[in-house]
């Protein structure tokens, strides 16, 4: 069962980012879990030396400032912080390695130029570099989640994600979906869609799929709905409205690295998302 006792909430300090201790700080007190705190400070590039008006202030010393700051909010809470020089992407899962972190809670990323969204983001590395779950918290409001939606593939990866969220949302309705890729669906019938040979195969895999062992038993019936997968998902987070979504991380191909699809999500995701391996 999954019992996060450490939590590590990594945080650029940015209002895009607040969402993050507060979302993690809940947690933690759900969980009797210990909180630990990261913010990461890239090296200073060698530049020419211009005078300035203005005193330069030391990044390192402003985060250190704020982390107490957010630390002194929680005193009911073991909570600490770390400030590590250097890029995110390898510090995080590093660090989370070396504390035992059960869970990370990571927020938005910046906005991209066009011309860099071929490459990774810090989020998706860090992401694919944790052993453990990943949450990615920008709700503006921070309360326990109520309803969660899992867009899962029938694999072992989406069930894990399922049991991590029952655990972070003990309280939350619990809805999940397989979209169905079909060769022109909107061409069929609905009664000819649910005869094919391809919803035949989707509903063993969902038989087997609810036979795994420590499913939630407050999930709902997956739904296998005939589409892509960013259509169908879309269309349930206008007809449910979750406050969580989840995913497995990977497509079922290599488990070492994230799939497509939570890619694409976790570039824009359309509400907190969780993701699980």
């Amino acid at each position: 069962m999954f019992d996060p006792k450490t939590i590590l909430a990594a945080t650029d300090l940015t209002r895009r980012s607040r969402a993050v201790a507060e979302r993690a700080a809940l947690l933690a007190r759900l969980h009797g879990a210990r909180l630990v705190l990261v913010h990461t400070v890239e090296p200073r590039k060698q530049t020419v030396a211009r005078l300035s008006l203005r005193k330069l202030t030391d990044p390192a010393r402003n985060a250190e400032a704020q982390l107490q700051t957010i630390c002194a909010a929680y005193p009911d809470l073991d909570i600490s912080y770390r400030i590590l020089t250097g890029p995110p992407a390898t510090l995080v899962p590093e660090l989370a390695e070396e504390i035992g972190a059960d869970l990370i809670v990571l927020g938005l990323h910046l906005p991209r130029r066009v011309l860099e969204t071929v490459r990774l983001t810090n989020l998706e590395r860090i992401t694919q570099a944790a052993r453990c779950p990943v949450l990615i918290a920008h709700r503006a409001q921070v309360v326990p989640y109520r309803r969660v939606l899992g867009a899962i593939t029938f694999a072992p990866a989406s069930a894990q994600a399922l049991r991590v969220a029952a655990r972070l949302a003990p309280e939350a309705e619990m809805h999940a979906i397989n979209a169905l890729d079909m060769a022109l669906p909107a061409k069929m019938p609905a009664a000819e869609l649910m005869t094919t040979s391809e919803m035949t195969e989707a509903e063993l895999l969902r038989d087997a799929f609810m036979a795994m062992d420590d499913l939630p038993p407050c999930l709902h019936m997956p739904e296998i709905v005939p589409g892509g997968v960013h259509e169908v998902l879309q269309f349930r987070m206008a007809e449910l409205q979750p406050d969580l979504v989840v995913i497995g991380s990977h497509s079922g191909r290599d488990p070492e690295n994230l799939g497509n699809y939570a890619r694409d999500l976790m570039r824009e995701p359309p509400t907190d998302m969780l993701i699980a391996k």
